[in-house]
């Protein structure tokens, strides 16, 4: 069965305002365009420019084959979320377009892909055309499009969560039995089309940009049984997982599926090479921390107290033992910087920062306790709580902006220490985050993990796509 990539983007200068859409039909296995698509709109807003890319992208891919897997990748979180079912649709203006999607391919045959932006720059550029196109009165024309040839191409990126990885797994299986020939192309086909051999190669990011679009993360927040978690030990973030490439995608592909299809004995990992490891370690305590007050990236920025520089010797002697930590990054703020200085020094190691690993910033709710946030402003707590857009009292950041901050730093670390373990010293939202995402887990599973001071956690990132939980909130070094 052939796979084909479908890339859409839509835009409004204004919002309303003029409007236009672009879309991509790629082939999943080369990579190679096979139709572009553009039109302006006139005077439409952002997500209904957006909802008219998906729909021109996925008719294209029809027209091409319609009996073909298609896997969606857009920048906007709201269609994405929306169109697999996560999020309702309330908008009057988007239900019949949502709809038309819907009706293209078979729900089985469609899989859907939150990428940044900056990964989908190809449509973003058709979209752009269409409506400057629109603005001096002609009509978008592929003939005289420049978007393929302005778009460098993308290096190749991980999938961005299992289900990409499982798709890519599938489409090498299917390359060993074949897949049928490409359809001929139509006028806006770009160059003639290859045998398929599908293999989506998703891209991994998660950042959340549409105004409606985000998911759930807190730093501090009731449990399931309604008590509070210490700021800066509950937790947080979103996103979509991704693992780094080892080798080439192909030869990614082609072990996994090989491994699928040839399981060796027992349960024996498949051989895509050795996998990018983050040992995820929480800072030790502060003085703010017993007390279980907000503790972010917009507060009084603590070291650690006494107690906390004892756990981190304690990590330090625990992992110079056990030997695996090829590298050492923290968050910027005091309390990760000292715990990581001190095991970094233990380890012989220096200590590289990354702000995208910071905690979230609570605003004026930081120092406070969550007792106190709950009978000074309780709107505005029962608002975070429930809505991924919504920010603490005095602006500090919503769960969507810390979501696709600590996801973004995740891929960059990923693509920066593949193959290798990490020791990664940060808060109780980035930690969560990881461990949500690579679990696949829905966002209400960030009030049910307790993440004690100075824990270790560890996921570990293979070349299909897929993450595995090694380790999660383990104290027993400090004991």
């Amino acid at each position: 069965m052939r796979e084909f990539i479908v890339e859409a983007d839509g835009g409004s200068r204004g919002n309303p305002g003029p409007a236009g859409y672009g879309a991509v039909v790629s082939d999943a296995a080369t990579g190679e365009t096979l139709v572009e698509a553009a039109e302006y709109l006139g005077v439409a807003t952002n997500n209904v420019a957006e909802y008219r890319g998906l729909v021109a992208g996925l008719n294209a891919a029809r027209e091409l084959d319609p009996e073909a897997r298609v896997h969606v990748r857009m920048d906007s979180k709201l269609v994405i979320e929306q169109m697999t079912g996560r999020w309702k649709i309330k908008h009057p203006a988007m239900k019949p377009l949502a709809a038309e999607a819907a009706r293209a391919f078979p729900r089985e045959r469609v899989t859907y892909e939150w990428i940044p932006r900056e990964r989908n720059k190809h449509a973003d550029r058709l979209a752009n055309e269409a409506m400057d196109a629109g603005k001096r009165g002609e009509t978008w024309s592929p003939a005289t499009s420049r978007a393929d040839l302005d778009t460098p191409p993308a290096a190749p990126a991980p999938p961005a969560d299992a289900a990409a990885g499982a798709a890519r797994v599938r489409a090498a299986l299917a390359s060993a039995s074949g897949g049928g020939d490409v359809a001929e192309s139509r006028t806006s086909v770009r160059g003639s089309a290859p045998s398929g051999r599908a293999g989506a190669l998703a891209q991994g990011a998660a950042r959340a940009e549409d105004s409606a679009a985000g998911e759930p993360a807190t730093d501090a927040g009731p449990t399931s049984a309604g008590s509070g978690l210490a700021p800066d030990a509950a937790g947080a973030g979103a996103g979509t997982g991704a693992a780094a490439e080892a080798g080439s995608g192909a030869d990614a592909d082609r072990r996994a599926a090989q491994a699928v299809a040839t399981p060796s004995a027992g349960w024996a990992p498949a051989d895509m090479g050795a996998p990018a490891t983050f040992v995820l370690l929480r800072h030790g305590e502060t003085p703010l921390t017993p007390q279980k007050r907000f503790s972010g990236s917009g507060g009084s920025d603590p070291s650690l107290s006494d107690a906390g520089r004892e756990q981190a010797e304690r990590v330090a002697e625990f992992l110079a033992r056990r030997g695996t930590v090829q590298a050492v990054v923290a968050s910027p703020l005091a309390r990760t910087r000292e715990t990581a200085g001190i095991v970094a020094a233990r380890l012989g190691l220096d200590v590289d920062v990354e702000d995208g690993l910071r905690e979230t910033d609570f605003g004026a709710w930081e120092g406070l306790t969550f007792g106190e946030v709950r009978e000074r402003h309780p709107d505005d707590l029962n608002a975070w709580l429930s809505s991924p857009d919504a920010e603490p009292t005095g602006g500090g950041e919503s769960f969507a902006a810390t979501a696709a901050r600590v996801a973004a730093a995740r891929d960059r670390l990923i693509a920066a220490y593949a193959g290798r373990t990490v020791l990664l010293v940060t808060h109780v939202t980035p930690i969560k985050t990881f461990i949500r995402l690579a679990l696949g887990a829905p966002p209400e599973a960030l009030f049910r993990m307790e993440l004690s001071a100075a824990s270790l956690s560890a996921v570990a990132y293979y070349a299909d796509g897929n993450a595995s939980v090694r380790l999660f909130n383990d104290t027993s070094h400090l004991r």
